[in-house]
């Protein structure tokens, strides 16, 4: 029976690649065309692969279905929670989540720091967006007609000297983090705070969600929280590979 349901689903990246024949899938299996037939017609019976008018098959409407009910059910803060959590347990600091909905960038989740001094931001808050790294990272990645509309109708209060003062800055800022694919805020909204982040990528490469580590500069200097860029980065390709299906729950990250 294993067999059976593995030959069925090679087919499906077969016809990924385009149309194709009984013979064409008898080839790809390795199996008889009669073989070939009774898979085909399985899948067909659930809409899973349709058969033309020129008798070639092709993927079904329903796989395409599934798929976007599957990622509309995609949780990514259930997915990227255990990830979060052995990141804070690694490094001690404090871990964000956040996404972008409806022009703000808010936290969805967060791991506190094993230290006494303690960051004050909540679940559900919107974060400061013209300076904080996880908000640079899902903003940069926008179109980049989108990322000059909504940088011309933000304000910029601020918040210290090394605050974005302006339009033109965030949007040089953007398009630096969106080349080099991380994002840092040092001390641009609290003079104290440091953070460092990277992107959470679907399927299709686009940017789901950012994850940060966040400390203060009495317990960490910015010099030594940017040390652990490599740590955030492999922690976030790891929920990505997970969320985009990439990497099965449970293998070797």
């Amino acid at each position: 029976m294993s067999q059976t349901v593995d030959r069925a689903l090679s087919i499906l990246p077969l016809l990924a690649e385009g149309p194709a024949d009984l013979g064409q899938v008898a080839d790809r299996l390795g199996v008889h065309k009669s073989t070939a037939l009774r898979l085909l017609r399985t899948l067909h019976e659930h809409g899973l692969v349709y058969r033309q008018s020129d008798q070639r098959y092709r993927l079904g409407a329903r796989l395409f279905a599934l798929a976007q009910e599957a990622m509309e059910n995609l949780d990514i803060r259930e997915i990227a929670h255990p990830h979060l959590v052995r990141l804070n347990e690694a490094c001690g600091h404090t871990v964000h989540l956040a996404v972008y909905e409806e022009g703000e960038v808010l936290y969805i989740d967060k791991v506190d720091s094993r230290y006494p001094v303690r960051m004050y931001s909540r679940i559900g808050k919107p974060v400061a967006i013209t300076v904080a790294a996880v908000a640079k990272l899902l903003l940069a990645d926008l179109p980049e007609p989108e990322r000059r509309a909504l940088a011309d109708k933000l304000e910029y209060p601020l918040y210290t000297p090394r605050s974005t003062a302006n339009a033109p800055a965030f949007l040089r800022e953007l398009e630096k983090v969106r080349e080099q694919g991380w994002a840092t805020d040092l001390g641009g909204h609290e003079e104290s705070i440091n953070c460092v982040a990277a992107p959470i990528r679907g399927a299709d490469g686009r940017v789901v969600a950012a994850m940060s580590v966040s400390a203060p500069n009495v317990v960490v200097t910015a010099e030594e929280l940017l040390t652990l860029l490599p740590q955030v980065r492999r922690t976030a390709d790891a929920i990505s590979g997970e969320y985009s299906g990439r990497t099965p729950v449970g293998d070797p990250e």
